[in-house]
């Protein structure tokens, strides 16, 4: 059994099967939807439903609360359609652009670049041409069949020869992914991956009737990263690069102490070279011996010191749930953001996932 499945106002249709999700449908069929951890965390997916029932699979208050799901509200990731169902949410086009793809990789190279960062370089098989857009993610899979996901932070151009993809890992200790990574994980090792997932990149085309709205190629960009949610955003500054795309940018990180910010110079250079972009490195807990000379603070407070009015902007936001909601709620209620503007990517660890 199957129900369909009409999306408003785009008035696209889908189908999905009896117990499916209807975001795993989408993505199934290459259907744009937004989305982040797929896992009922992030909130990302967040739609009305406006006819049909559905049932709704585990998931977090803070990504749905109680009260929004009376409101008709539902998680696309963990919403199963018991009838046909009719759905308004906005299309995100290129979300669905590329195949989703298991594959094998080999652990090229892997760097120790913070007390708790590492980054890995992946060389992906030659016979498989991983298509994806600077920003989206890929899952491990583990041997139990447990997921991890982590986003690219090179661009799709920038894989280099052997074409590999780069990724930053913290070390999250008791986890059983990142404990291997930071302990037994040699060169060569093979794993298990499945991508590109995730509808966080730059919205740079020409807005259609019932889809996110980009906005105008001259809005200004503010690029909020806190932690490791810094490689999906060096990613999209690659790209920009790339594609000689020169609207004005501002790229704030945030750390607790400048160890955290663990591309400083990378950053530094890259601002340097390009006219557009600028750099504003921030640090909430710096130690003495640090001799930190910089920005202090929280970093969406730093944005919202230097922009009082971000009614102009996009705003691309990645990193821990409480700075990415943080920044969301502040930026729309005190700045004047569209909250349409707000586009980001919440790094929800296992824990957030297995949250209140």
């Amino acid at each position: 059994m199957t129900f369909n499945v009409t999306l408003k106002p785009a008035a696209r249709q889908f189908t999905v099967e009896r117990d499916e999700a209807i975001l795993p449908a989408a993505i199934r069929q290459g259907i744009g939807l937004p989305y982040g951890c797929r896992d009922g965390a992030c909130g990302s997916c967040k739609s009305k439903l406006v006819e049909g029932r559905v049932i709704h699979g585990a998931h977090q208050q803070r990504a749905l609360s109680a009260a929004e799901e009376e409101a008709g509200y539902i998680l696309t990731c963990c919403a199963t359609p018991q009838t046909d169902c009719v759905v308004e949410a906005r299309m995100v086009p290129g979300a669905g652009e590329y195949p989703v793809l298991k594959l094998p990789t080999r652990l090229l190279a892997l760097e120790r670049v913070a007390p708790d960062v590492m980054v890995l370089r992946l060389q992906l098989p030659a016979n498989q041409n991983l298509r994806f857009r600077a920003g989206q993610y890929v899952e491990f899979i583990l041997r139990d069949g447990a997921r991890r996901s982590y986003s690219m932070a090179n661009a799709p151009h920038n894989l280099g020869s052997p074409p590999a993809i780069e990724l930053h890992v913290r070390h999250m200790p008791g986890g059983k992914f990142t404990d291997h990574v930071f302990g037994a994980m040699k060169e060569r090792e093979i794993l298990r991956m499945e991508g590109p997932f995730g509808s966080f990149f730059l919205r740079e085309d020409a807005p259609s009737d019932g889809t996110d709205r980009p906005g105008p190629p001259e809005r200004p960009i503010i690029l909020l990263a806190s932690g490791t949610g810094f490689a999906p955003i060096k990613a999209v500054i690659e790209h920009m690069r790339h594609k000689g795309i020169t609207r004005p940018a501002v790229l704030y990180w945030g750390g607790r102490r400048p160890h955290d910010l663990y591309m400083h110079h990378w950053c530094e250079q890259t601002a340097a070279e390009l006219p557009s972009l600028r750099y504003v490195p921030v640090v909430s807990d710096a130690l003495p011996e640090d001799a930190w000379s910089g920005r202090e603070g929280f970093v969406h407070r730093a944005v919202m010191e230097d922009w009082p009015d971000l009614s102009a902007h996009q705003v691309y936001a990645c990193g821990a749930p409480i700075v990415v909601e943080s920044a969301k709620r502040d930026f729309v209620a005190q700045c004047r953001l569209n909250p349409d503007e707000f586009y980001a990517d919440s790094f929800t660890s296992e824990a957030d996932k297995h949250g209140p």
